[in-house]
């Protein structure tokens, strides 16, 4: 497994405690603005799953397609890639 997907792994699992941790704070009628805090913790941690996949994907997919004469298809993914993070 690379070094990518063991972190996303270790990444996922603590945003699943922050969710399940959301859930609580929202049963518990926490202050507005703590859940809030947390709710920008978890799209702050699932942004930094989203650039090292990215990266990861054109680093190693989009390159080995150049390499092997698909740059059309390179260059679809690259532009969804970008779409991707503009959204």
């Amino acid at each position: 497994m690379s070094k990518t997907k063991q972190k996303t792994f270790t990444t996922l699992k603590i945003v699943e405690g922050q969710i399940r941790g959301l859930e609580d704070m929202l049963q518990k009628n926490a202050y507005c603005i703590d859940i809030i805090t947390q709710t920008s913790a978890v799209k702050q941690a699932l942004a930094g799953i989203e650039n090292a996949l990215m990266e990861e994907h054109l680093g190693t997919c989009v390159i080995n397609q150049i390499k092997k004469g698909r740059e059309a298809m390179a260059i679809k993914e690259i532009l969804k890639v970008y779409q991707l993070k503009r959204k």
